[in-house]
């Protein structure tokens, strides 16, 4: 259990990784299974239950990264499906906000109130991590928050999205925690010498 009360009180700065951070990824994922299969139902005649229970199940089982192929592979559809399943992981309009950890909102809604800065420094597309962020309910907190894209620098491992932080808001090494649960996010806090905690699992 994450609780405020238990970080060095001296940290200044908290810097979050997102998916499977601050919300669970398959929140997300889920719903954009979910807008696939709607799509292929009208597209091709596939069923839409069936699609989305098969999208899930593979997701499950193989990862996210399968998900496509599989799907392909057992309804035998057009690769030109690609596409529109690659744009709407990116963009999609979920029908549903995503939701915090409650664990997570608590802690940052503590350092809110204790004037700390909270930082989401996140992997990945960086259009489909703001398409996350803007669909998240982060229940008032967006004020507090600054957030940086490091494929848009260097991804991490790599520091440089750190450093350019750290730069940008005039912090120290001892200033900051990292709290991440993916060895990318373990790496760059070892390699910039920067404290780092894993949530446990929620």
């Amino acid at each position: 259990m994450l609780r405020y009360k238990d970080f060095d009180p001296r940290k200044s700065a908290f810097i979050f990784e997102l998916d499977d951070v601050l919300y669970p990824e398959k929140d997300y994922l889920y719903q954009v299974y979910y807008l696939f299969a709607a799509l292929l139902e009208y597209a091709v005649a596939i069923d839409a239950s069936e699609a989305t229970a098969h999208m899930v199940n593979t997701y499950l089982s193989e990862g996210k990264d399968r998900v496509f192929d599989n799907l392909k592979e057992k309804f035998n559809f057009e690769e030109k499906y690609r596409y529109n399943f690659e744009l709407l992981s990116n963009t999609a309009r979920l029908p549903l906000k995503l939701l915090l950890y409650e664990e997570m909102l608590r802690l940052l809604q503590e350092i809110v109130v204790d004037r700390k800065r909270i930082f989401i420094v996140t992997n990945g597309n960086p259009g489909k991590q703001l398409n996350k962020i803007k669909q998240t309910d982060w229940n008032g907190l967006e004020p507090y928050l600054t957030c940086y894209f490091a494929d848009e620098i260097v991804p991490k491992p790599a520091t440089d999205a750190i450093e350019h932080l750290m730069k940008d808001h005039d912090l120290k090494r001892r200033d900051i925690i990292m709290i991440g649960k993916s060895e990318a996010d373990e790496l760059c806090a070892e390699a910039l010498g920067v404290d780092f905690v894993k949530p446990p699992a929620f």
